[in-house]
């Protein structure tokens, strides 16, 4: 299979209230807005999108209509420090306070609306214990 895209869906009940979330606070703009669906696209990055949809909708199967649960979005930035000074001020939830890990990020989490965790990583070199663990082609440099 090759792809030609790919982008996690949150299904939620409000899917306004969670694109005005992701457009408010980690600069994605919308592409495509409707009552039930909404495609993000990151402001800085056109390869960077996500979308947001009503479980409730005749596209999802019946057995599987629920809110999103579970999920960890990933977000690679430059500046882990900045995004996390601003949430902060806007009041975002901060369920892990920045900080460096062994095994080679620099990160916050946060949640959304629907409690999807938002993890605001920069990679950064790994402690000599956890830099065996990848390939070398793979190694954050500083």
């Amino acid at each position: 299979m090759k792809s030609t895209s790919y982008y996690p869906v949150i299904m939620t009940a409000d899917v306004a209230a969670t694109a005005a979330f992701y457009v408010d606070h980690f600069r994605f703009q919308a592409l495509f807005t409707s009552d039930w669906y909404v495609h993000l696209q990151s402001v800085e990055d056109e390869h960077v999108t996500l979308a947001v949809l009503d479980y409730r909708h005749e596209t999802i199967p019946e057995e599987a209509r629920a809110p999103t649960r579970g999920l960890l979005l990933n977000f690679e930035v430059d500046n882990p420090d900045a995004i996390y000074a601003q949430a902060l001020a806007a009041g975002l939830p901060i369920l892990k306070t920045l900080r460096d890990e062994d095994f080679g990020q620099r990160h916050f989490i946060t949640a959304d609306p629907n409690g999807v965790l938002i993890d605001i990583i920069k990679p950064i070199p790994p402690s000599a214990e956890f830099a065996a663990a990848y390939e070398e082609s793979a190694l954050p440099t500083a």
